[in-house]
C-alpha cells in the first residue's frame, strides 16, 4: 500500500490519520497539503481548516510530515508523486483554464514526468480517478481520493473538480509482462457522518463535497 500526500488537512480527524499512516509500512510522499501544515502561518481564507488541524496533531506527528519525500519510487519501477514530480501543488493529468477542466494533452504529460524512467507512475492533487497512456508508453493512475471526492480552488483559474459520487476512492495497480493492469474502486461508506462531522467542525461546504461528490453550482 502506498499513500500519495494530503493526509492530515481537513476537518475531520487529523491525529488518528496521522497514527494509521505514519507507521513504516506506508510508503508515503508529501502533498500541497501536507506542506501547507509546516508552515509557521497559513491564509485562514486560502486555507480554513488549517488551525483546526493543527491543533489537533501531535509533535511526532508533524515531525512524520516533515520526513515526507516528495517523490519515491518502489518495486523499481513505480514512481510516487501528489501532483508531478517537480511540483505538488501542480496537476499531471488535468489542465486548467478560463473555460473549465479538461484532460491534459499526452505530450504535456510526458513533458511533466520530465525525465522519470519508471514505466508507471502514481500521482493525486486533483483527486480524480484516471488512467492514462503517455506517448512515450509510460501508464499515469491517479486513483481519486479516499476522503475528499470534490473541491473548489482558485488557481490557475477558478474551478471545481468532481469525482461525480461521494465513495472512497483507491486505486489496484499489477506490474504484469504484458503491460499495467490497473482496478479503479470506489467504496461505499457513511459518508453522512462524515459530512456531519466535517460540517461541525465548520466547513459545510466540505461536508456538501462529501455528501454528493460535486461541487454546487
Amino acid at each position: 500500500m502506498v499513500n500519495l500526500g494530503d493526509s492530515l488537512y481537513g476537518p475531520l480527524d487529523p491525529a488518528r490519520t496521522a497514527r494509521l499512516l505514519s507507521g513504516p509500512a506506508v510508503p508515503s510522499v508529501m502533498g500541497n497539503e501536507d506542506a501547507i501544515l509546516l508552515e509557521p502561518e497559513a491564509d485562514p481564507a486560502a486555507h480554513p481548516s488549517w488551525r483546526f488541524t493543527l491543533d489537533r496533531l501531535e509533535a511526532e506527528h508533524l515531525e512524520w510530515l516533515e520526513r515526507l519525500p516528495r517523490t519515491a519510487t518502489v518495486e523499481g519501477a513505480i514512481l510516487l508523486c501528489h501532483g508531478t514530480p517537480a511540483c505538488d501543488h501542480e496537476y499531471l493529468l488535468e489542465e486548467v483554464t478560463s473555460q473549465g477542466v479538461g484532460l491534459r494533452q499526452g505530450t504535456e504529460v510526458d513533458r511533466r514526468l520530465g525525465d522519470a524512467v519508471e514505466r508507471v507512475v502514481l500521482c493525486g492533487h486533483s483527486h480524480l480517478p484516471r488512467t492514462v497512456l503517455t506517448p512515450r508508453g509510460g501508464v499515469v493512475v491517479n486513483p481519486g481520493s479516499v476522503g475528499l471526492p470534490a473541491y473548489r480552488d482558485g488557481s490557475p483559474y477558478p474551478h471545481a473538480m468532481e469525482a461525480g459520487s461521494p465513495h472512497a476512492r483507491y486505486a489496484i495497480v499489477e506490474l504484469t509482462p504484458g503491460g499495467c493492469r490497473v482496478e479503479l474502486i470506489a467504496v461505499p461508506y457513511d459518508w453522512d457522518t462524515a459530512a456531519r462531522a466535517a460540517a461541525a467542525n465548520g466547513r459545510p461546504d466540505w461536508a456538501e463535497w462529501l455528501r454528493s461528490g460535486r461541487v454546487p453550482r
